[in-house]
């Protein structure tokens, strides 16, 4: 039974024209080896053996002839003018085929056609808008620990994404992936069970209605969520009568930009500032405006008016607030299952388990009282000032 496959294998090497090509190169080779040895041992001093004549043979039909040993007979002079002509238009077909391999390979990682090497710990990046460029700008900016190398594209808008790509030196090293996000073939091929964020733009890539782009998000996010439940996922939508199916499959992080955009444009109606006020709020710039950062280890379980203690005495910042229940879902709701699971007393436990069907995912918690109790994977919602240090102490005296 295990020689038939065996044989197959055999049977499909010996079909492929590699082999063809490399069989009628020996089959030349040994024929006008032996026209030589047998026309020029006779009358050609420089040819005594077949070793000789091997020689010449492979000399001339791998170069452009050896001087030292010439043919004087018509048949060896015959055999060496075959000789030249087969070993040009042979090594010229061979660098054709390689310089041909090289473009179709370097066309393939072009397009994201090609299957990446094993890589860990990366940022997927699915979909593909008008603004990607300053998109990805602003996430090298907002990341300054995320190598370009660590960041993985995946999208079908072809060139319009691969042009953006190759054209800004800030983005060498960046992997694209061409195909259909919401797939499960492409997410593979992107390594997603190794990644450890996702984030879901809403794709243009193609004439996509709102309705589609906002059923392909939630696709996407379903796939992702059940090939690798452990990895962090943020989602844009168009519309908000998606949100309710994005927290049913655990989306860590919903943007609902629309709903932003008009909130912002109703409010500025009012003639407020609020625009002014968020633009300075929510910057690209690390540890200037609105920051979400992780809380020192020995504030966990303590009460809040210590932790607002400890960001009043810096000076710069303000903290306005926690964010609960950080980072993937899946983890906190496993996490928050064992620990319900804890107390002996069983209506405990029932109220416990109750009380986890209204766990919420990065959960914010503004301005709570002083006794608030800071759970562990939670976070501080802090205001750093967008003045220098110089600048703040004029503005004090």
């Amino acid at each position: 039974m295990s020689r038939k496959p065996k044989l197959s294998k055999v049977l499909k090497t010996f079909s492929q024209p590699v082999f063809y090509t490399g069989f009628l190169f020996l089959v030349i080779l040994i024929t006008l080896t032996l026209v030589i040895w047998r026309t020029e041992t006779k009358t050609n001093s420089q040819i005594n053996s077949i070793f000789d004549a091997f020689w010449y043979t492979l000399v001339t039909i791998t170069t452009v002839g050896y001087g030292d040993i010439t043919p004087l007979s018509v048949p060896g002079r015959v055999a060496g003018i075959i000789l030249l002509i087969f070993g040009v238009a042979f090594f010229a077909a061979i660098s054709g085929k390689i310089a041909s391999t090289l473009f179709n390979y370097e066309r393939r990682r072009e397009k994201g056609l090609l299957m990446l090497k094993k890589i860990k710990n990366h940022f997927i990046i699915c979909g593909w808008k008008p603004d990607f460029e300053n998109i990805l700008l602003g996430i090298l900016k907002a990341n300054p620990d995320l190598l370009p190398e660590m960041i993985v594209v995946l999208n079908n808008a072809g060139e319009k994404c691969t042009n953006e790509l190759t054209r800004n030196d800030k983005f060498k090293g960046i992997k694209y992936v061409n195909g259909d996000f919401s797939d499960e073939a492409a997410l593979i091929q992107a390594h997603i069970k190794d990644a450890s964020r996702v984030l879901i733009l809403a794709d243009e890539s193609n004439s996509y209605s709102p309705l589609e782009i906002d059923s392909r998000t939630v696709l996407a996010v379903i796939t992702i969520e059940n090939l690798t439940p452990d990895i962090y996922v943020a989602a844009e939508l168009l519309n908000s009568k998606f949100e309710k199916h994005l927290k049913l499959a655990h989306c860590d992080e919903i943007i609902l930009a629309n709903d932003y955009e008009r909130n912002l444009v109703v409010s500025a109606s009012n003639a407020t500032g609020i625009s002014h006020v968020l633009r300075e709020l929510i910057t690209e710039q690390t540890e200037k405006g609105l920051v979400i950062e992780a809380i020192p280890q020995e504030f966990i379980g303590e009460p809040y008016n210590e932790l607002y203690e400890y960001y009043r005495e810096k000076g710069n910042v303000v903290l306005t607030g926690i964010l609960e229940n950080t980072g993937n879902f899946h983890n906190r709701r496993r996490e928050a299952l064992a620990e319900a699971q804890k107390n002996p007393d069983m209506k405990t436990i029932v109220s416990n388990l109750q009380r986890l069907k209204s766990l919420q995912s990065n959960n914010p918690v503004l301005a709570p009282n002083d006794s608030y109790i800071i759970l562990p994977h939670s976070k501080a919602v802090v205001i750093y000032s967008n003045l220098e240090p110089h600048e703040s102490e004029v503005e004090s005296e």
